[in-house]
């Protein structure tokens, strides 16, 4: 059985299943090899607008296979397992669509990482998440803390990391980490609901909107405006807002609702 499942789940939208549901999701080596190529395939996707990343059997992903990554104990492996899913993570966030973490159950250590890289979170009321690399005498090396951040400021940060603090669903919303919190068994449902609202939006538009947001992440206050600004003329002059501009005009002159 494939430890992930990719899949063109409705047109405009992938899914993504890390699948070990015997071990919570934790991943192997080749689990982790596996979970970037995935990435890299979601990349060549042209049509795509949306990917959920999710975990089978009730867990979203417990972090790195123990069971396993305990016999590869030398610095070699440590920048080895640094690298793979850190590249992987810098590459699920380059995608230029929104990616949406669909979690239940545990999202522990590199399980945290891998749905802080995420554009959105939905959580079920069951699932938690936790960069507990403290508790094993380790940091997050797959771009988690620079996340966590970034998201929730400098202080709460290194509180979290540095006890190894587990959130509920319910914290992480009210501190910003989730988008939304929802009953348990259903956030995978819902996060493919999300998508396919995304997926019906027009593909320029949509992808202009994560690159202006993003540039306010990584640039200048001034340099993000005008990156913003310079997003606006192409797609004003673009067929689908032309479209969308005339449907409006016509439905208002006929007094139809939009």
């Amino acid at each position: 059985m494939p430890t992930i499942l990719f899949e063109v789940h409705e047109p405009g939208v992938a899914l993504l299943t890390i699948n070990r549901p015997q071990a919570r999701n934790a991943l192997t080596w080749e689990a982790m090899q596996a979970f970037a190529r995935a990435i890299e395939a979601a990349h060549l996707q042209p049509d795509l607008r949306a990917l959920v990343i999710t975990g089978a059997g009730g867990a979203f992903c417990a972090g790195g296979d123990l069971f396993e990554l305990d016999g590869f104990p030398t610095r070699a492996d440590g920048a080895r397992l640094s690298s793979i899913m850190g590249q992987a993570l810098e590459r699920l966030e380059a995608l230029p669509f929104p990616t949406i973490a669909a979690m239940e159950g545990p999202a522990f250590g590199g399980g945290a990482e891998v749905a802080l890289a995420c554009d959105l979170r939905v959580m079920a009321h069951d699932a938690r998440l936790g960069l507990m690399h403290v508790r094993l005498a380790i940091c997050p090396a797959w771009g988690g803390g620079q996340r966590l951040l970034r998201m929730v400021g400098y202080a709460r940060a290194l509180e979290w990391l540095a006890a190894g603090r587990v959130l509920s669903a319910e914290a992480c919303a009210d501190f910003g980490l989730a988008n939304r919190v929802v009953p348990s068994g259903e956030a995978l449902a819902q996060a493919l609901h999300l998508a396919g609202e995304f997926a019906a939006r027009a593909p320029a538009a949509l992808r202009a909107v994560k690159r202006l947001l993003r540039a306010g992440l990584t640039l200048p206050a001034d340099q993000a405006l005008a990156a913003e600004r310079a997003e606006f003329p192409d797609l004003w002059a673009g067929d689908e807002h032309l479209r969308a501009s005339a449907r409006f005009v016509a439905a208002r002159k006929n007094h139809k609702p939009l």
